[in-house]
């Protein structure tokens, strides 16, 4: 199914009808993924770069505005089925990824939906959990730009350095264009999950660090309490000793 597609798209690069199919397929990827959109459109920059056809603005409109319209409508269903989506056991794959977007949008606001188009079913899970969770639609339709912007013009340019690197071989052109997307992606992961582990060691740093202080408000509390109670044990004396004094 995947190779017939792409053959199928690779005859019509030349076509007008490669805009509104990259569009289709931008969308459908937003809420179903059934099939990577990544995969054509890094192809349509492969043969941009080689044969100079399709367009590569309009390939980025096409493939920003059929992703964009993927997002709002997974928006639109987290927004209309919040309590089924809550009902999702967390150790399934579908419960991890949407646990994973809730903890993503709790750290990073709407920056999560520029990075959850980079993480494999992170723009669904993200996406759907803006809704579920009421985010504001114009921040949300505002960040979402950002992302598609973002992603469309990586998996374009990708494919189209990798098109003109093998003009002659259009094939050779989408390996490497699929292999540099995979590894740009791969970094994007990488530098997200050290800076998450960077903010955890910190978080666990500074819990010991107050777990310290408190052990020292506890000493000092405890020396305190001592010291009232010797205070107070003194003073209860003194009349005794000067009753005694008083007899003598």
């Amino acid at each position: 199914m995947f190779d017939g597609l792409l053959t199928s798209l690779g005859e019509l690069m030349g076509s007008p009808w490669i805009y509104p199919l990259i569009a289709a397929i931008s969308l459908v990827d937003a809420v179903v993924p059934i099939f990577p959109s990544e995969a054509p459109l890094i192809m349509a920059g492969v043969y941009a770069g080689s044969t100079g056809s399709p367009n590569l603005l309009l390939i980025l409109l096409a493939a920003g505005a059929g992703a964009m319209a993927g997002d709002h409508l997974a928006y639109l269903i987290g927004r209309s089925a919040a309590g089924r989506i809550e009902a999702i056991p967390a150790d399934s794959r579908r419960g991890r990824a949407i646990g994973g977007a809730k903890r993503l949008l709790e750290t990073r606001g709407g920056m999560a939906l520029v990075i959850g188009r980079f993480i494999p079913w992170g723009r669904i899970a993200t996406t759907i959990v803006f809704g579920a969770m009421r985010y504001p639609r114009a921040r949300f339709t505002m960040f979402d730009a950002i992302g598609v912007s973002a992603w469309a013009l990586h998996g374009t340019l990708m494919g189209y350095i990798g098109g003109h690197a093998f003009e002659q071989d259009p094939l050779k052109g989408l390996a490497l264009g699929l292999g540099l997307a995979i590894l740009a992606s791969a970094l994007i992961e990488l530098v997200r999950w050290l800076i998450a582990r960077r903010r955890g060691s910190g978080r666990v740093e500074a819990a010991a660090e107050a777990g310290s202080h408190d052990e020292a408000d506890e000493d000092a509390d405890d020396t305190t309490d001592g010291a009232v109670r010797e205070t107070a044990h003194d003073a209860a004396d003194e009349p005794d000793q000067d009753r005694l004094n008083a007899r003598g």
